[in-house]
């Protein structure tokens, strides 16, 4: 019998699903959520989002880079947003699984991958998976340099039938508490929550969580970041200087082990700078992704 967690009153399915902006695609685990801005470009940038926020996590960036031309992927990863929320493990394998299979399934031949938090790791997992058709890597405050210091609740979460009661009775307040300090100006968390707390309605979303806190998506990555270090892939690393969530101070882990890695901070800014900071970070990323130098 399905644990009860509070507020999960939904079921996800085609009729909650015409809702949903974007297409799905079935794969071999699941429906995925996706949107897919065409363009002429040669290649996809792919923006993998982080711990358990949906695709909207990525409005301006997906937006600028496609006003600019490129072809844009962003997806829900499974457990997230309109995406399904199998009975599965919410390990690393099932994420770059997930991703390979979407890619796939919309004969995508090359990309370029920006993953934000735990994002970082799927995207650096699969360009050691798959690194013939990766071209460029973008990582954005990535989860992994060490194992995130996470509060005494979280930690006891994994422990068995103690987390399910804890995170079905406080999950909802809990995780709203832990996106609002992924801001470094408040305000513009306010709006971004209430389009978070639509997920929180569908049934599998907490078990998801769970799951993913339990198979360590939080934990240490260094060297699967050092993996990709020894590759001839050009990498750009972006950290929002104000960061709680991945302290700032990690990325120099991630540039030991990505010594060829183009590194911008961004200055009053949180864990999601791309959010933040658009008028900042999106040049930024245009110059990398066409290979340009910033005046």
């Amino acid at each position: 019998m399905p644990f009860p967690y509070l507020g999960e009153t939904r079921v996800l399915n085609h009729v909650t699903r015409e809702e949903a902006p974007g297409k799905f695609a079935q794969l071999s685990d699941g429906m995925t959520h996706y949107e897919y801005s065409g363009g002429d470009g040669e290649n996809t940038v792919v923006l993998i989002p982080g711990f358990s926020v949906p695709f909207f996590i990525y409005d301006p960036t997906f937006q600028e880079l496609s006003r600019s031309g490129c072809s844009v992927l962003r997806y829900d990863l499974f457990g997230r947003g309109w995406s399904d929320r199998p009975r599965l493990q919410y390990g690393i394998h099932l994420f770059v699984k997930q991703l390979r299979e979407l890619i796939n399934t919309l004969e995508i031949k090359h990309v370029n991958l920006i993953g934000l938090s735990m994002g970082g790791p799927i995207a650096a997992a699969y360009v050691t998976n798959y690194s013939n058709t990766v071209d460029k890597l973008i990582l954005i405050d990535p989860v992994g340099a060490r194992p995130l210091n996470l509060p005494v609740l979280l930690n006891m979460v994994k422990i068995p039938l103690l987390g399910e009661l804890i995170i079905g009775l406080v999950g909802n307040s809990g995780m709203l508490k832990s996106i609002a300090a992924d801001f470094y100006r408040f305000e513009l968390a306010r709006p971004f929550l209430d389009a978070y707390k639509v997920q929180l309605e569908y049934q599998g979303f907490k078990r998801a969580i769970l799951s993913t806190l339990r198979n360590n998506m939080l934990g240490e990555f260094i060297d699967v970041y050092r993996s990709v270090g020894k590759m001839k892939l050009p990498v750009l690393l972006i950290w929002g200087c104000e960061d709680k969530t991945v302290p700032f101070e990690q990325n120099e882990l991630i540039r030991t082990v990505l010594p060829d890695a183009k590194f911008h901070a961004i200055e009053s800014s949180g864990h999601i700078p791309h959010y933040e900071k658009p008028e900042i970070v999106n040049p930024i990323l245009a110059s990398f992704l066409n290979d340009r130098k910033l005046a």
